[in-house]
């Protein structure tokens, strides 16, 4: 499917051009849309990201030029503070059709773990997979915490919002844990590389959305649900899991595999 199908999906379905739920910790209010559907809000957002990733000379990781028409974007989350400021955001890329669009495993080619990686992803895109990048949250905002753990909720959020099976980042290690309240599993069989330079480690990391309630944080998971009834969303790991023959659920060991 292609991504502006997905992106008109997406408004059309919820009958808004935008899903939305307030932060009851950060007290930031979120928007989910896409580029076309709010292009001053994706101004906003781009212009945020650079200066965040400009401030700590990581911006080629942005890869702004490439992103800034929107048209690689199948939808975006901006956070708002109480005066209205873009404060925080991601967004998402694909659902993807070959590993040769996934441009963030670059950093592996050449490396330990580059086989094993392409194959983890090939293995799950007839499942769906979509990628959140560009990241970022403010510098200067009291509450950077809390926002940098909704954000990770948002990222889990994403396969949810576009009906598929995983969520798919590369992210620096020292943020694994707060991703990992929000469900997420870091390919811990895959080493590190120093991407976008030394200072940091890379790893890759999944959220798989029938089974994230399995490894996120209780308070977490919580607001992720009391998130998704927000923005209309059926919340599908509410459910229980059931296993039938010939029906394989991801373990945490299995994320590195």
């Amino acid at each position: 499917m292609a991504v502006e199908t997905i992106a008109v999906d997406l408004v059309e379905t919820c009958s808004v051009p935008a899903l939305r739920f307030h932060d009851i910790v950060s007290g930031c209010d979120f928007t989910a849309t896409t580029p076309d559907a709010d292009p001053r809000l994706w101004e906003r957002y781009l212009q945020g990201a650079l200066d965040v990733y400009r401030h700590f000379r990581v911006e080629t990781a942005l890869e702004y030029d490439a992103a800034a028409d929107g048209r690689s974007t199948t939808l975006f989350f901006a956070a708002t503070d109480r005066t209205g400021a873009v404060v925080a955001g991601v967004r998402a890329q694909g659902p993807y059709l070959s590993t040769a669009e996934v441009g963030s495993l670059a950093p592996w080619n050449g490396r330990p773990g580059e086989r094993e990686l392409r194959a983890m992803v090939a293995r799950r895109i007839p499942r769906g997979v979509v990628e959140s990048r560009g990241a970022w949250v403010a510098r200067d905002v009291p509450n950077r915490r809390e926002l940098g753990a909704a954000i990770s909720r948002c990222i889990a959020h994403t396969p949810r919002i576009l009906g598929v099976r995983y969520g798919f980042a590369t992210v620096a290690s020292f943020t694994t844990g707060r991703h990992r309240g929000s469900g997420g599993v870091a390919a811990d069989l895959i080493p590190a590389v120093p991407y976008p330079d030394d200072r940091y480690q890379t790893v890759p990391i999944w959220w798989d959305s029938r089974m994230y309630r399995m490894f996120a944080d209780r308070l977490q998971y919580l607001l992720m649900c009391d998130e998704l009834r927000d923005m209309g969303v059926a919340d599908g790991a509410l459910e229980r899991v059931r296993r039938g023959p010939g029906r394989r659920s991801e373990s945490r060991f299995g994320y590195g595999r």
